[in-house]
């Protein structure tokens, strides 16, 4: 197979041990790939995501501003990156960036950069508050979801069928198991202030959750699923170990679903079993998940996949996934010079392996030079 060698940069470098990220698992599964020998660039919202600082996925790493910011400072700053690296394929790895990387697939297209996105519909068929009617199209279950626009709706909840538990959840991020009026008002107004209105409210549903992620060409056809039962997860609700497996059910449903909106890009199916064995639909998210990583364990790596699609390369016969591969997760110190974190926070970004120069205590003089020249 014909190597890539191409510049890729990745978003989603937030790799916190209690909600990461996908951006360093999708860097880490084309490190691992034989057949890609290019470049990965790490995109960032925060000086402190750890993803930014590590030399071995990453060989330069760079800020952007808040989605929020607005399409304008996106695409200046993505722009400045550009020039610098000439990016080739970018990938996105975030909910709350996907409808602005949308809307700028023009820009992108004159830039001379390619991806693989969603089309605004396929965007808002997917929405949560979409999901009961989704489900239906594909024979699951889906607990009841209901738009919440005040806090006031929690202490007079039980007048409209609701209990509690429930879960209050963004539209893109966030979900909150609370148990009373107070908890749920608290969680309301913590989303509300991170990702606006309106806020959801979901019946909690108890059992056990599977999940499937694979690439989608766009024509109803998914490509290199991979499944997983979750085994241990964060007080956020996210995988912190989880086992491969296959399962028709969840199959069938995601495949079901993926033809009812002609998916394009990669995604990530989310489903509870609940206590009576029957599959509830949670979420379908548009983008890899943080657990992308086992898809290398398990003989499908989705990331490198998705690259040969973007490339419009014929995809390989893929081996089936493999059953009975466990992923655990661990936190670890990543060891960062001030003078790295300066760069990032002064300039914006900084070359983790520079091509002509490679040793460490050189590179650090001259990030420490770089910070001190825009002191001045």
């Amino acid at each position: 197979m014909a190597s890539i060698d191409l510049t890729v940069a990745i978003t989603g470098m937030n790799a916190r041990a209690d909600n990461p990220g996908p951006g360093v698992a999708v860097a880490r599964c084309l490190r691992d790939a034989q057949e890609f020998t290019g470049r990965i660039i790490g995109l960032g919202y925060d000086a402190l995501d750890p993803g930014l600082y590590l030399r071995e996925y990453c060989d330069a790493a760079y800020l952007l501003p808040y989605p929020s910011a607005g399409d304008e400072a996106f695409m200046t700053s993505l722009r400045a990156i550009h020039e610098i690296e000439k990016i080739d394929i970018v990938l996105p790895c975030l909910d709350a960036e996907l409808p602005g990387m949308v809307r700028l697939t023009p820009q992108f297209d004159e830039m001379g950069i390619r991806y693989l996105l969603p089309t605004p519909e396929q965007l808002r068929l997917r929405n949560k508050d979409r999901l009961p009617e989704l489900a239906r199209h594909a024979g699951i279950q889906c607990p009841e979801i209901k738009a919440v626009t005040h806090s006031g709706f929690f202490h007079q909840c039980q007048e409209e069928g609701w209990s509690y538990p429930m879960v209050v959840k963004g539209l893109f991020y966030g979900a909150h198991i609370v148990h009373n009026a107070d908890q749920a008002a608290d969680a309301f107004r913590e989303i509300a202030a991170q990702w606006g209105y309106p806020v959801l409210v979901q019946r909690l549903v108890e059992g056990e959750e599977y999940n499937l992620t694979a690439v989608c060409d766009g024509s109803g056809q998914m490509l290199g699923e991979v499944m997983m039962k979750k085994m241990a997860v964060t007080d956020k609700g996210k995988a912190w170990s989880g086992v491969s497996i296959f399962d028709q059910t969840l199959y069938d449903a995601s495949a079901a679903l993926i033809r009812a909106i002609n998916w394009r890009g990669p995604l990530e199916v989310e489903v509870m079993r609940d206590n009576t064995g029957h599959y509830q639909l949670i979420e379908i998210n548009p983008r890899f998940p943080a657990w992308i990583y086992l898809s290398a364990g398990v003989g499908r790596n989705l990331p490198l996949i998705l690259l040969q699609l973007i490339l419009e390369r014929d995809i390989p016969e893929l081996p089936a996934a493999r059953p009975g591969v466990l992923f655990i997760r661990h936190a670890v110190e990543n060891i960062v010079q001030q003078s790295e974190f300066e760069a990032v926070i002064m300039n914006g970004g900084q070359q983790l392996n520079p091509a002509l120069d490679t040793d460490r205590e050189t590179y650090d003089k001259q990030a420490a030079a770089q910070a001190t020249r825009s002191d001045s």
